[in-house]
């Protein structure tokens, strides 16, 4: 009969989105046959670790035990994926044949890949783990290689570990293991300085991350306008125009308008970097993803292992989605409801599961095929039904639900040739702008304009009599759906805001009016 020495159990969390479930890691040495078992929904990774944690345990110097081993990975019907659970496997073990004692466990909770010969290696997916675990109170213990992402943490009980020799001779003396240097999102952890300084905010390693320059933009005063106003309010932009005016240039440049992250947004944004098996590099830089035209609707979305998809990874920040029409009509009918809602959400046969997914939409066309249409040289040979397609390949209630659509022309032969830097205001006096603006949003309604829901537009953006009429015109003319007339009123306000006035005025409506080139040119 085995006895209760020969039973231990050891905390730990499995990966579940954005969700750390707890796990408990049950350990039984009985008599028998020697076996190793491992029970509890374990995936191909997790039943692999038998070889890995024997190997670890003779290779440190320590006993493994001859006798029937039982692993039970609690709850049972939850999926246990990855290598984090070598490490509690390994420490069950330990304790269980009493080579570690009991009271090593109470309160700890133990992740981590070990190698053949006990090193503790780097380990996906533990941040959304730590950040549960610290706000348990347990002490948790991760590889010394996921530092970065325990700075992120910043909890004082975060410990780290790099060999399974070393941990074992700490828990067996009852010393503290090293403690997670604590250092904020974006803050170089050796230094306790600022990276954000100057030019840029440095990721977790402390190197600065440069600001592209809006004043580096030749030109394009309308479109440097209509992006102070998207990001002002966090508005939906389209960029139609032909190849080299500059469209890329633009969008690349809206995360520098854009204020830093707060600190719990940026450990949500590296959460779910993390959940997809990234390194968390963010710091408090909002994110800025641009997926290929050839990207699935998966790859956007999310897909197998319930991963975040590229809409999850721009939350908070930025998606620019470039030639927008090559991307396949189901990966852009994908968008509609995550524009609206904000989150997504993957549901399968068995679960379900939510990501956030609060991104601005940038995209990015050509006016036609050939990209050239209306050239006045003639460059252009596409049919009119060439065009309508092309343009078609983007529906009506995806580009209904983009707040700014904006005709770039390209630059003229006396920009291209000016010589001297180019004439335009830099990043940081429109950031400045756009932070007040954001300001006077937050004070009003608690939230920015692009999320104002249909009956606050109602109530937060009245309008004279001047303006009505110029916004009734715009309705008549270019039969603008519901909608588009919300998400006009919404733009206007945002255009007061940028303007410091408290109500909107006649030319913040028509400016929103002319922020709707699709519109206007389908009519």
């Amino acid at each position: 009969m085995s006895r209760a020495s020969d039973v231990s159990t050891v905390l730990s969390r499995a990966p579940l989105g954005l969700m750390a479930p707890l796990v408990r890691v049950e350990v039984h040495l009985g008599s028998g046959l020697p076996t190793f078992v491992i029970v509890g929904l374990p995936e191909a990774v997790v039943r692999e670790s038998k070889e890995r944690v024997r190997s670890a345990i003779v290779n440190t110097g320590f006993e493994f035990p001859v006798a029937r081993i039982t692993i039970n990975l609690s709850p049972a019907d939850l999926p246990k994926e990855g290598g984090r659970f070598d490490l509690p496997i390994a420490i069950g073990i330990l304790t269980a044949s009493r080579q570690l004692p009991r009271d090593a466990l109470r309160g700890r909770e133990f992740y981590g890949e070990l190698s053949l010969s006990g090193d503790l290696r780097e380990t996906a997916k533990l941040l959304p783990a730590m950040v549960a675990g610290a706000r348990q109170g347990h002490e948790i213990v991760v590889p010394s290689a996921n530092s970065a992402e325990a700075a992120l943490v910043a909890s004082p009980k975060l410990r780290l570990a790099s060999h399974l020799r070393d941990l074992c001779q700490s828990l067996r003396r009852g010393q503290p293991l090293g403690a997670a240097a604590g250092a904020a999102p974006g803050t170089d952890a050796s230094s306790g300085a600022d990276a954000g300084a100057g030019t840029g905010v440095g990721g977790m390693s402390g190197v600065a991350v440069p600001v592209l320059d809006l004043a580096d933009v030749r030109g394009q005063f309308a479109a440097k306008r209509a992006l102070e106003i998207a990001a002002a309010g966090e508005h939906g932009l389209l960029l139609v125009g032909p190849p080299g005016a500059g469209k890329t240039l633009l969008a690349q440049r809206l995360p520098g308008l854009l204020p830093p992250l707060a600190r719990d947004e940026a450990l949500e944004v590296a959460s779910l970097e993390s959940v997809a098996g990234h390194k968390p590099t963010t710091g408090l830089r909002r994110p800025f993803r641009s997926p290929q035209h050839t990207a699935s609707a998966a790859a956007l979305i999310g897909g197998s292992g319930f991963r975040p998809g590229e809409l999850s990874l721009a939350h908070l920040g930025v998606l620019f989605l470039d030639e927008l029409p090559e991307f396949a009509r189901n990966v852009l009918e994908a968008l509609r409801e995550p524009l609206e809602t904000g989150k997504v959400v993957l549901v399968r046969v068995k679960r379900s599961y939510e990501f956030p997914a609060r991104f601005q939409l940038v995209a990015a066309m050509n006016p036609c095929p050939c990209g050239y249409h209306g050239d006045p040289r003639g460059r252009c040979r596409c049919t009119g039904e060439q065009v309508a397609r092309y343009r078609n390949r983007a529906s009506g209630p995806l580009l209904d639900r983009i707040d700014i659509h904006l005709e770039v022309s390209a630059l003229t032969t006396e920009q291209l040739l000016a010589e001297g830097p180019p004439e335009s205001e830099p990043t940081a006096a429109v950031a400045a702008r756009v932070a007040a603006a954001r300001r006077r949003q937050e004070a009003r309604q608690g939230k920015l304009n692009a999320r104002l829901s249909a009956e606050e537009t109602r109530q937060l953006c009245p309008l004279d009599a001047r303006s009505r009429g110029i916004l009734r015109a715009a309705i008549q003319r270019l039969g603008l759906s519901a909608r588009a007339h919300d998400r006009v009123l919404r733009v206007a306000r945002t255009c007061a805001d940028l303007a410091a006035e408290s109500d909107i005025a006649a030319e913040h409506v028509a400016e929103a009016v002319c922020l709707r080139a699709l519109d206007r040119r389908t009519r």
